[in-house]
């Protein structure tokens, strides 16, 4: 009778459970048990691994093989769970010393001639294994990387079962032959799978001052837009681009990613650990340290946009878009049933998908703009008589935005149509993209002083409360914002709401506390409604 246990993780969404993995050899007819709810992936491991540790030159044991994943109770995916059963029962056989496998966690897929290949998910997996204590990881080569993300663990890459079995039974390890030159490694595939989720358009050299990126200078004319989005970056507020197609909408939110500021350790880890369960991680590059920016088609559905999936739910749009940018370009197409799924996670910044196996929480704290032409002809504004909709059909196409909706958005902007004098003058160019996020730092910068000590960083983030009780404008300032809330023009998450983004303003201007000025601009870009307030902002405006 031979008995061995070692570790893996099971996923649940980005969060992982350590599983024990126990294997026991007793005599009678050559079996193979796996038992601890193994879905289908899971329940052909056992070819896999009696092929690869055969070919990997270790006799395979013929006896009764019972294999347990421990906490029974937790269903288990995916072929993660390869190279600890492998090792389980290898230690079980005795090939492997019982005591080198115990605590040691192990993750990675196991090919039929014993090379080990990637998974979905290493890293929440070894952030898992962290968590609980363990010190020890084994990954795929290809996947080190990404594991050695995780302070304080020790993380040992093999290329082969070969080379993992030599290193737990003090053996010389071998030498794996690499692919012949020119061919692509086939151990690379399963770092991206297409097909996972709403694609990203991250870049690995994107950023501030990336000559190559979509540049704020490109934007012609649009001072009132160009104001919105940088206002929408360094307070983190949710922005609604109207105007005729053409305008440049689009090119506003290709843009809002490079204004934004890189992402901390903390974010970088988070982002990085939901696009590794997508199998989205961009090539050459573990860590993502820019704003993901997501835009998905009008046809997306809300298993795509909020996340979901029948067996094993996936991260959707929402969750790729975390600590970054979700981009609806022409909103209204989108399913009505579709945009009111987003009201909950704009306001909790999380999304929990149930299903009959379970619950699955993935996060999505992300930064929402919406476009949308003002008609289905696109040529109704307030100045031109171009437009020839009748009012009704206006009105219907304009509802598909449903008001709840709506008034979590702190940002009305409408786009106007570029002038021949901006755009074949100098006049109408703008601002570059270093400088506006030089700005937006800065104005960052501010709020992390002031928000020192709470668990918000920005101040779309505030609770309208508290803001009003701790952070409250200047005396008088408010009284234009108080007048239309009587008047029915704006509801009190909307007066909230129009301080928040006075405190984003007066940030961005260098003043202490939002002035008449600071909140008489935030109205305006609230409302939409023009107010006659410049909407210049600067260090000294």
């Amino acid at each position: 009778m031979g008995f061995a246990r070692t570790c893996a993780v099971a996923l649940v969404g980005v969060e992982g459970v350590v599983v024990e993995v126990q294997a026991d050899l007793e005599p009678g007819v050559a079996a193979f048990t796996l038992v601890g709810l193994p879905d289908k992936s899971l329940v052909e491991s056992r070819d896999r691994v009696r092929a690869a540790v055969v070919n990997s030159g270790s006799p395979w044991p013929q006896k009764k093989l019972t294999v347990g994943l421990s906490p029974a109770s937790v269903p288990k995916a995916g072929s993660g769970f390869d190279i600890a059963v492998a090792c389980a029962v290898l230690g079980a056989a005795e090939r492997i010393d019982p005591r080198a496998l115990a605590d040691v966690v192990m993750i990675g897929e196991l090919g039929l001639d014993g090379r080990v290949r990637p998974v979905l998910g290493v890293l929440p997996a070894v952030l898992a294994a962290a968590d609980a204590g363990y010190e020890q990881v084994v990954v795929p080569e290809c996947a080190a990387a990404e594991a050695a993300l995780v302070p304080g663990v020790s993380v040992l890459g093999v290329r082969s079962l070969r080379q993992l079995i030599a290193v737990l039974a003090d053996e010389p390890v071998p030498e794996e032959e690499p692919d012949p030159q020119g061919r692509p490694d086939p151990l690379l595939a399963g770092l991206r799978v297409p097909g996972t989720g709403a694609a990203t358009g991250m870049r690995a050299d994107s950023g501030p001052g990336d000559e190559h990126g979509p540049d704020l200078a490109d934007v012609v004319g649009q001072r009132a837009a160009r104001t919105a989005v940088e206002v929408s970056a360094a307070g983190g507020h949710h922005l609604f681009l109207e105007g005729p197609p053409g305008a440049g909408k689009t090119m506003l939110a290709e843009r809002l990613p490079g204004v934004l500021p890189r992402l901390g350790r903390t974010e970088s880890l988070e982002v990085t650990a939901v696009h590794s369960v997508a199998g989205l991680l961009p090539p050459g590059k573990p860590l993502v340290d820019v704003p993901p920016y997501c835009a998905p088609h009008h046809s997306a559905t809300m298993q795509s946009l909020v996340g979901g999936g029948r067996q094993v739910a996936r991260p959707g749009a929402v969750s790729l878009a975390h600590r970054g940018v979700l981009f609806l370009d022409e909103t209204p197409e989108f399913g009505g049933h579709v945009l009111d799924a987003l009201r909950q996670p704009l306001e909790s910044g999380h999304v929990v998908i149930a299903r009959s196996a379970g619950v699955v929480r993935f996060p999505a704290r992300f930064l929402m703009v919406l476009a949308a032409n003002p008609c289905p002809c696109g040529r109704f504004s307030r100045t031109d008589d171009l437009c020839e909709c009748p009012p009704s059909v206006i009105r219907r196409y304009q509802a598909r935005l449903s008001g709840p909706l709506l008034d979590r958005v702190d940002l009305r902007v409408e786009v106007d149509r570029v002038t021949r004098a901006e755009l074949t003058g100098g006049a109408g160019r703008g601002e570059d993209t270093e400088t506006v996020a030089a700005r937006v730092r800065e104005a960052r910068r501010r709020a992390a002083v002031r928000f020192a000590g709470t668990p918000w960083r920005t101040n779309g983030e505030v609770p309208g409360r508290e803001l009003r009780s701790r952070w409250p404008a200047a005396p008088g300032a408010m009284d234009g914002a108080e007048r239309s809330l009587e008047r029915g023009l704006l509801t009190a998450r909307g007066l909230d709401r129009v301080l928040r983004v006075a405190w984003t303003v007066a940030d961005l201007a260098g003043h202490g506390r939002p002035r008449a000025a600071d909140v008489a601009l935030a109205l305006q870009l609230r409302t939409g409604v023009p107010r006659g307030v410049p909407t210049a902002i600067g260090a000294g405006s």
